[in-house]
């Protein structure tokens, strides 16, 4: 990986917990809200971070930061196909 996707892989973690940080606890992001928050322009190119905000999503869930939700229920990251959501992982407390 080059060292500018690796840039905007970390780039794209840290607009996700940005984002999420930014909504009331329990509450959901897009991966299409972090490419988009990320992309520079007004044009589709965010698009082409789609997949690479789904990595960064996972990456996140790996550390245990966030999960990968689909009809509100939390999914395997691994195993999730088709659409997502991002949420905070809930700590009691």
């Amino acid at each position: 990986m080059t060292t500018t996707g690796r840039q905007t892989d970390r780039k794209l973690e840290r607009t996700i917990l940005a984002l999420l940080d930014r909504r009331a606890p329990g509450a959901t992001i897009c991966p299409s809200d972090a490419a988009r928050a990320v992309h520079d322009g007004d044009d589709d190119g965010w698009r082409a971070l789609m997949e690479p905000a789904r990595r960064a999503a996972r990456r996140l869930v790996a550390a245990g930061e966030v999960e990968i939700t689909q009809g509100g229920r939390p999914v395997d990251a691994a195993e999730a196909r088709g659409p997502v959501r991002i949420r905070r992982v809930h700590r009691e407390g």
